[in-house]
């Protein structure tokens, strides 16, 4: 999904709590107002009109509740975060069933506010227009965040649209960094549990005595350290969706459990006795081949089946013609705005290294490409020299023109220069043109975009050098 940096409305009684927070999140490019005080929120929301709030759940005069329930009069689409201390967490986990966008334990770790807060926005956003434009425009505004016009992304766009209005189980199947994550967001932004929460679990993660403690939840007492009783994942996401990532990974014993929970949408705490009934949408994910795993009996078929009862299959990156510049332009976007950097753009020549380059890790590995060019960048331009090494110089260049191959043939040069020069113009012209058609399979969207030009001057530069396109298409 696509950033948005927004305005926050921070509360917190304890100054060197509204510091931290200010800091970190202004780095990341929010506007960020904090305030001590609560008993002042609803002037503070009708002066400042944020795009979420963070409080704590404590505070003299007015507690976090206090301030979700003027937020939510303020405006039902605001997002609000709750900030809590590890004793408090059952408080914090009934804020979120009564409306609060999520919780957060104190002491934050930098990278879990960062996420938070950027999922509070992204919600905000899409929420918003799904509010004013109705269910049928959510869907495509949901679908739009999806960066990706290749026949393979296509595919897997028209079949969101269709699984969006159920509440069928999904699986997710795709190599490592394919998005598959990214695709259960849009998934839940666009159904009708979008107003609720959409809790994604790592289930390679942790151990699997803590994944089940992190599924089901646990009472207190129920193992060593279980100092209090703690809800899990599906307590909290009730009315929304829950992601299991990496299911393939999860112990069979856990397993058994979790197929209770997919069939009978019911399960008890670890150490519990009193079973718990939630309404939830389950989604799964893995790079694994589940099918294959279940008939070695690595995998239970019948959770399987279970969990598969639609399949979306993300496609690599390799096999997404012309996609890569497309992401590239989303990812630098995304990274110029965290800088003080006047940077353009991608050259050209940029373009067709990263066209070139196979990306065994995919998205992930795009990202974090663009994402180092704009850190190490000092010029106007990313240029190849800004990308690691194996793709800068390792990369076979897409449209090779040899230096060996002399400039007139056989021919002597003419003795007039600018008929030299013109000469040797249209020799590159011609074979940049040809390497560059032939890298692309003769897609003419595609060449352009590479050669930074536009589709009717490359249309006149095939006609004048009476190049055939057939032969270059694969």
């Amino acid at each position: 999904m696509t950033d948005h940096p927004g305005k926050l409305l921070i509360l917190d009684d304890e100054p060197d709590m509204l510091e931290g927070f200010r800091r970190i999140l202004s780095l990341a490019g929010h506007e960020v107002i904090t305030y001590p005080d609560p008993t002042r929120i609803r002037d503070l929301l009708e002066t400042h009109r944020p795009d979420a709030v963070l409080t704590d759940l404590r505070m003299p005069g007015l507690d976090g509740m206090g301030v979700l329930e003027a937020a939510m009069e303020s405006d039902p689409d605001l997002p609000v975060v709750i900030l809590t201390a590890f004793g408090t967490i059952e408080s914090a986990v009934h804020a979120v069933k009564a409306g609060a966008f999520d919780y957060l334990t104190k002491p934050v770790d930098r990278n879990e506010l960062i996420g938070c807060v950027r999922r509070a926005l992204a919600h905000r956003h899409t929420n918003g227009a799904a509010r004013a434009a109705g269910h049928a425009d959510a869907l495509e505004f949901a679908c739009s965040g999806l960066i990706g016009e290749s026949p393979a992304m296509t595919d897997v766009k028209n079949l969101l649209r269709k699984v969006a209005r159920t509440d069928a189980n999904v699986l997710f199947t795709g190599e490592s960094g394919t998005g598959k994550e990214v695709v259960a967001r849009c998934l839940h932004t666009a159904s009708h549990r979008r107003a609720r929460p959409f809790i994604p679990i790592d289930c390679a993660a942790l151990p699997e005595t803590l994944l089940e403690s992190e599924l089901f939840g646990h009472e207190r007492g129920a193992f060593t350290g279980a100092q209090a009783q703690k809800p899990g994942i599906l307590e909290l996401a009730e009315g929304g969706t829950i992601l299991l990532d990496e299911i393939g990974e999860m112990a069979p014993a856990l397993q058994s459990k979790l197929l209770r929970v997919v069939q009978e949408r019911c399960f008890r705490r670890v150490g519990g006795r009193r079973e718990i009934r939630v309404n939830v949408r389950i989604l799964s994910a893995t790079n694994r081949d589940l099918e294959a795993r279940s008939a070695q009996g690595l995998f239970r078929q019948d959770l399987f089946f279970r969990l598969n009862v639609i399949g979306i299959h993300l496609p690599p990156l390799r096999e997404r013609r012309g996609d890569v510049t497309r992401l590239a332009r989303h990812f630098f976007d995304r990274f110029v705005r965290t800088t003080d950097k006047t940077i353009h753009g991608l050259a050209p020549e940029t373009f067709a290294c990263l066209e070139a380059h196979p990306w065994p890790g995919n998205v992930r590995e795009l990202q974090n490409v663009v994402e180092r060019a704009v850190v190490l960048s000092d010029g106007p331009w990313i240029t190849p020299a800004d990308l690691p090494p194996d793709l800068a110089v390792g990369t076979p260049a897409p449209c090779p023109v040899p230096a060996t191959v002399p400039a007139f043939e056989n021919d002597a040069p003419p003795a007039d220069f600018h008929q030299a020069k013109d000469r040797l113009v249209s020799r590159f012209e011609r074979d940049y043109l040809t390497g560059l058609l032939r890298n692309s399979g003769g897609n003419i969207s595609h060449a352009a975009t590479v050669a930074g030009i536009n589709r009717r001057t490359l249309y006149r530069l095939i006609e004048k050098f009476d190049i055939d396109l057939s032969d270059l298409r694969s």
